[in-house]
């Protein structure tokens, strides 16, 4: 696959990506993948047999909208998609420009198919950012073919793009990089003499380069970013040490963040004030982002992650509460919309605390990976037809409604987890409650529940 491939074939109007040449510009641009082979992460979607990559062996790209963090290569792989197909591809972003451009970029998509019977990709970066309208506008161009719309957003799909064009469209999701990833992203930067930072000499100890890829949150932009400050703080031929990749990782985001602010040291801040049940820091952390520019929908987000992370079941309700405050401030929009995030924040930093919830799903999750071929116990099979009955599905099962006490003497996991408990209720909030009742069940179920009426379990929290 040439660069021609990937970089010459815009076929919209003159860009950054036209007007500058990959070995320009920011190392995050000059260091972008051009060839699959470069391309790292999303093995999920470009792995042997896999979605993407069947499609682009295929030589059949699709319309199709990817999901995923900032920096996790949704423009990159667009541009990957069009280079290895022989399609023109066309950047346009939903913050900076208008239906009129979306106009303009069809009609000459139109007039490109007619007269050279060469399709166009349609990249529209931050889709979500249309309204309804505004995303209505793209389905007949799609359902014709004269473009193949390549949707990227960092937002749940379900929530921001209108449901025909999710049903034209199908959503794939991309990942955060991992560490790994990034660290090779990191020396591929370093070894490159012409696009990257080769020909400077610089060097880079291997504790400096894991620091800044586990500092970078999944972001392969914002990696890069940091190592180019870096190498700029060292020199050329310097070497790059932890202390250069920390002074670079604070002299970045003062540079580049929003508001001047440090982007992510802030929600961290945020995060840790309400984890610390600390009401006044969690709402001026707040403030600072909001004042700084930051997107209250990221806001939002690390919210609900909040509410599911270290409050869970002591407080059930601080989903809904987070939740609601997302859909309040998508309903209202800035200001009035910032004290339902506000309310949330407050709401969270005074709730009680458990990290239970999350620990049990690591662990379950954990489990089904390592067993992924246990068995489900014979007597809590669905049997539908006559012969899995004769087979033994569903023999044996007992109706728990129907039991004494409302609980059945009976096993829910594999033999082979037989005993395995995830989730252990804390003793703060309603989970204290939730675990005594959990006990009284396990009492029950082994016999000890007593002669006699077994009475009831706890109420509900």
């Amino acid at each position: 696959m040439s660069e021609l491939d990937l970089f010459g074939r815009d076929g919209g109007r003159p860009g950054a990506d036209s007007e500058r040449g990959p070995e320009t510009g920011p190392l995050a641009a000059r260091m972008r993948p051009r060839t699959l082979s470069d391309f790292r992460g999303q093995e999920h979607l470009l792995g042997p047999g896999k979605a993407i990559r069947a499609m682009l062996d295929a030589g059949q790209p699709s319309s199709m909208i990817f999901w995923g963090p900032p920096g996790s290569g949704k423009t990159t792989l667009a541009r990957l998609v069009a280079g290895a197909t022989d399609t023109t591809f066309v950047a346009f972003s939903a913050v900076t420009e208008g239906i009129a451009r979306v106009r303009e970029i069809i009609a000459e998509a139109d007039q490109r198919l007619r007269a050279t019977g060469r399709r166009t990709i349609l990249f529209c970066d931050e889709i979500h950012r249309f309204n309804k309208a505004q995303q209505d506008a793209f389905l007949p161009h799609v359902e014709r073919g004269t473009v193949i719309l390549i949707g990227a957003t960092t937002e749940n799909p379900s929530f921001e793009v209108v449901r025909p064009l999710l049903s034209r469209a199908p959503v794939y999701v991309l990942n955060a990089l991992s560490p790994e990833d990034l660290g090779g992203i990191l020396r591929d930067a370093l070894r490159d003499p012409k696009r990257g930072l080769g020909a400077e000499g610089h060097s880079a100890e291997d504790d400096a380069l894991d620091f800044i890829a586990v500092a970078a949150d999944g972001d392969a932009r914002r990696a890069l970013g940091v190592l180019e400050a870096a190498a700029t703080l060292v020199g050329p031929g310097g070497a790059i040490d932890v202390a250069a990749a920390k002074e670079a990782l604070q002299h970045r985001f003062a540079t580049y963040d929003k508001g001047g602010e440090e982007h992510y040291n802030l929600i961290s801040a945020l995060h840790k004030s309400v984890r610390g049940s600390h009401p006044d820091g969690a709402l001026y952390w707040l403030a600072r982002m909001i004042e700084g520019g930051e997107d209250p929908l990221y806001i939002a987000r690390r919210l609900v992650r909040m509410a599911t992370e270290d409050i869970g079941l002591a407080d059930p309700d601080a989903l809904a509460v987070t939740v609601a405050a997302r859909d309040a401030f998508h309903f209202l929009g800035s200001p009035e919309g910032e004290l339902a995030l506000a309310e949330a924040v407050l709401y969270l930093a005074t709730a009680p605390k458990s990290n239970r919830a999350y620990e049990a799903w690591s662990a379950a999750l954990a489990k089904a990976k390592d067993t992924p071929s246990a068995p489900v116990p014979l007597h809590i099979r669905n049997a539908p037809t006559g012969l899995m009955k004769e087979l033994g599905y569903g023999e044996g099962y007992r109706y728990d409604p129907h039991e004494e006490g409302g609980v059945a003497d009976q096993e829910y996991l594999p033999d082979a987890l037989r005993g395995t408990v995830f989730y252990r209720p804390g003793p703060y909030g309603r989970e204290k409650r939730i675990a005594e009742r959990m006990q009284w069940w396990a009492e029950h179920r082994r016999g000890r529940g007593g002669t006699g009426d077994p009475g009831s379990p706890p109420e509900s929290p």
